[in-house]
């Protein structure tokens, strides 16, 4: 897992749009300690449902991101597009790759995105009221995002 300021170039969300060459990489503890997202790697989703379980999270929803899981290209990027669309939560989610990889964009203090590169295994508490945004990288990805409730503003 890495966590960097984003380039805000226009292109494609799917690529790493990494501008640590003119910015160094973020520490994962100071995402923490600055927007409390906490981050951490979890190889077994059991470990996923302890937390779930212990924070009263009642929400689970698992997703396949992939043109053939979607039905199609057209489907695909539809979606692509409504994960990639900035938006908030009433409350605090927990976001787990399953399978693949992807991003996480966050807005910092400063109104900056701040890009996570996630994996299999890597799990994101982000907290409620935080804009953020997501795109799978330029392979298939398999998420579960998980809620107290579910709403979206």
């Amino acid at each position: 897992m890495k966590a960097y300021a984003y380039d805000n170039l226009p292109g494609d969300g799917r690529l790493a749009h990494d501008d640590s060459g003119r910015a160094p990489p973020i520490p994962l503890p100071l995402l923490a300690a600055t927007l409390n997202i906490h981050a951490q790697h979890l190889p077994l989703l059991a470990d996923v449902d302890a937390i779930a379980r212990a924070e009263h999270y009642t929400q689970r929803d698992e997703i396949t991101i992939s043109a053939a899981a979607l039905g199609g290209a057209d489907q695909y990027e539809a979606k692509r597009a409504v994960f990639f669309a900035e938006h908030l939560h009433d409350d605090d989610e927990i976001r787990y790759v399953l399978a693949g990889a992807g991003f996480f964009d966050v807005r910092d203090r400063a109104d900056a995105w701040v890009r996570v590169r996630v994996e299999r295994g890597d799990l994101l508490r982000l907290p409620a009221g935080i804009y953020h945004r997501f795109s799978p990288d330029e392979g298939d990805m398999r998420a579960s995002e998980s809620e107290k409730t579910k709403r979206v503003v």
